[in-house]
């Protein structure tokens, strides 16, 4: 399949993502996680993907990064390098930091020698201290977040995706992250990254898009999207206590 223009760098046409819930004998429930994403990634832009918890925005973001392969539609990536930035996705928790470092530029496509110049920036901007050289299993929820933003970060993949659970952890180590992910910005990296909220993506991104249900419910600019999303939480909230 060829590109309709030059700067796309991957293509998501009528995906569907279902879920098995639970098996019986003669049927199965299933779950319709997304259904009929149809958009594009272009080169150097950045995209917020606002919704509830629950709403399909890590699942997409793992249809993006390949980790889940839709039951309907076509993911078409145009030879470009994808790094997912979440909590413990693919971690080993036998394994220490240090090796789940080299593991996790390995899957995303880099050179074990890249991987390993890196490992001093890696363990430094992660603040893992002596845990770097600690089996997962022993780190909080928080550490490995900082692990897994740390590798992605040094690894500078084509398309950087960024999932809200990556910002668990202290608030200094957020206020750092953050100023690392507006750098990449500002040098062009193409970041697609997802919030309940919408603060940040109103702050950071070129466009957004609203996920609702697994579907998209709007496409707009940062500030369009995000007020219509809030005033939907805020009215969803009201008829939630009522």
């Amino acid at each position: 399949m060829t590109k309709t223009t030059p700067d796309i760098m991957i293509s998501l046409r009528d995906v569907d993502v279902r879920y098995t819930l639970e098996r019986r004998l003669w049927n199965q429930e299933t779950f319709q996680a997304l259904e009929g994403i149809t958009f594009d990634i272009h080169a150097g832009e950045s995209l917020g993907i606002v919704g509830l918890n629950g709403a399909g925005k890590s699942t997409l973001l793992q249809v993006i990064s390949s980790i889940l392969k839709p039951d309907k539609g076509a993911l078409i990536n145009y030879g470009y390098s994808t790094a997912l930035l979440t909590t413990s996705l693919g971690f080993d928790p036998s394994l220490t930091g240090r090796r789940n470092a080299v593991m996790g530029g390995l899957l995303m496509g880099n050179r074990k020698d890249e991987i390993e110049a890196h490992l001093d920036d890696i363990h430094a901007f992660s603040e893992l201290g002596d845990f770097f050289d600690r089996p997962i299993k022993t780190y909080s929820s928080g550490m490995r977040s900082r692990l897994g933003f740390s590798v992605a970060l040094y690894m500078n993949p084509d398309i950087l995706l960024i999932d809200e659970g990556m910002s668990a952890g202290d608030a200094r180590f957020k206020e750092k992250a953050n100023a690392a992910m507006e750098e990449k910005l500002q040098s062009a990296k193409t970041v697609v990254m997802t919030s309940h909220q919408g603060g940040t993506i109103e702050e950071l991104c070129q466009r957004a898009l609203w996920l609702e249900q697994g579907k998209i419910k709007m496409w707009g600019t940062p500030e369009e999207v995000i007020n219509d999303y809030k005033e939907h939480v805020t009215t969803f909230r009201k008829e939630k206590r009522a």
